[in-house]
């Protein structure tokens, strides 16, 4: 069995190569909570979203977010009555927003929720929301503290950041299941994806991060850095104001308590014997997924480790 830990399009990309070498249902995925919100009363969960919709294959590809051959008719009726709608919601989209917030106040929870629309969409992969708690990622600019989807869409990640905080983090119980997902694995993969946003909200989760420690299975991870920047999103950013260098090498450290093994971009051969020198394996190939072919081949570089 597999199990990854994931957030965002880098994620979901990396799994749609990842599922044409395991079976889908060999798979369990944990993924982040923190980004989700609540807009015009709908419970949103982003990362939850991207990573259904893409290995479902009806991710918008283009944006990385959203259904192909969405329509946004209802976000533009609300726009004419004077709302700000800067949270891209397609119709069907709204659709998934509308069914998780009923079957929420119906008291099912979010991992519930998931596995149910897992199955509307005929996807065998496991996915598993990382809490059914409250978890909410903020972020401190000049501006003050906010919303880490408001940072990222509205305010469109320019502003340099100053700090963040995880809401909720302290009393963040594992959804059901992601705990034995870990323990039981034969690989663990954390997938290249905002080491702070989208997988320390992962790790703060109570028991995650120990049970990487304790888990028997082979712990790898793939940069989400190449040649010192992020491919994708505000990582830099984030890893900067934690004090975290900004390279393969921070990356590989920040995770050096439970990796044992890193696969790093070719252009960042030169940081190999650093990473081994945190008693960390190193595996040297092309990450940049352009193609199905690049995701396939990053895939079983991953599982080669």
């Amino acid at each position: 069995m597999i199990t990854a830990l994931a957030g965002g399009v880098g994620a979901a990309r990396f799994l749609t190569g990842l599922t044409k070498l395991v079976k889908p249902e060999d798979l369990s995925v944990v993924v982040n909570t923190g980004d989700d919100i609540e807009l015009f009363g709908l419970h949103i969960s982003p990362d939850v979203d991207i990573v259904t919709y893409t290995l479902a294959g009806i991710v918008d590809e283009t944006k990385g977010w959203g259904i192909k051959g969405d329509t946004f008719r209802c976000l533009e009726m609300l726009k004419k009555h004077g709302e700000d709608m800067w949270f891209g919601l397609g119709d069907r989209d709204l659709a998934t927003h509308l069914y998780r917030t009923q079957r929420l106040k119906q008291g099912f929870t979010l991992t519930q929720i998931a596995s149910e629309v897992c199955g509307v969409l005929g996807l065998n992969v496991k996915v598993l929301p990382m809490s059914n708690d409250k978890f909410e990622t903020k972020v401190r600019t000049n501006a003050g503290w906010m919303h880490f989807e408001e940072y990222f869409v509205q305010r469109q990640a320019k502003d340099e950041i100053l700090d963040v905080k995880f809401i909720g983090a302290s009393a963040a119980k594992p959804s059901p299941g992601v705990l034995d997902a870990i323990l039981d694995a034969e690989t663990v993969v954390v997938c290249p994806s905002n080491p702070v946003v989208s997988i320390g909200t992962i790790l703060a989760v109570d028991g995650v991060r120990d049970a990487l420690k304790r888990t028997s299975a082979r712990v790898v991870g793939v940069s989400p850095i190449v040649a010192g920047l992020p491919l994708k999103g505000p990582a830099d950013k984030m890893l900067r104001s934690l004090g975290v260098e900004v390279s393969a090498f921070g990356v590989a450290k920040f995770y050096s308590d439970f990796l044992d093994a890193f696969v790093i971009d070719a252009m960042d051969a030169g940081l190999r014997s650093r990473i081994e020198r945190l008693g960390i394996d190193v595996k040297v190939t092309n990450t940049v997924m352009k193609s199905l072919e690049d995701k396939v081949a990053l895939a079983l570089a991953v599982l080669d480790s």
